[in-house]
């Protein structure tokens, strides 16, 4: 079976960034997502793809973007024009990465079958948020708390969530 698994650090308020930049630095959750991501496909928007300095290395990038002539010097980036086109393109990988921004959670929560969320425990100021979802249709299945320490500025939690058939 597929799997397609939306990752996301939010807030309490479902916070995710604001001005294209994220809300909090989290060392510990930046190596989970690398551990989770590489060797992977991850699909994401425009934006998000901007707020890297370059690409994330050993992954391929999929970026949705509605610009027909937006182009991407990379090798290992492919722009597309939408979820549906991304999704198509990872069809026969075991496990592909839905990382942002906003829409692109909204859009994919449907076809998410996995949610690995870090959630913040604090209410962030953003102007970008994941989506709500409701949780009768998932199954927490993992559930690791991290404390506030010198290296983090606030308590977070690891949940990961599969999708109830």
């Amino acid at each position: 079976m597929q799997i397609i698994s939306m990752i996301a650090a939010a807030g309490e308020n479902n916070a995710l960034g604001k001005d294209n930049d994220l809300l909090w630095h989290l060392p510990d959750d930046f190596k989970y997502f690398k551990k989770r991501t590489s060797g992977h496909t991850i699909i994401m928007g425009r934006k998000t793809f901007e707020s890297f300095p370059k690409p994330l290395p050993n992954r391929v990038h999929i970026v949705i973007t509605r610009d027909p002539d937006y182009q991407i010097p990379y090798a290992d980036c492919i722009v597309v024009h939408s979820l549906e086109e991304a999704l198509d393109l990872v069809k026969d990988d075991s496990l592909a990465f839905i990382i942002g921004g906003g829409e692109i959670y909204r859009l994919g929560l449907k076809h998410a079958n996995q949610l690995e969320l870090t959630r913040v425990h604090e209410r962030f100021e953003a102007d970008t948020f994941f989506p709500n979802f409701d949780e009768k249709d998932w199954m927490l299945i993992k559930e690791e708390f991290h404390p506030k320490d010198e290296r983090h500025d606030y308590d977070f939690t690891y949940l990961t969530y599969i999708r109830k058939l």
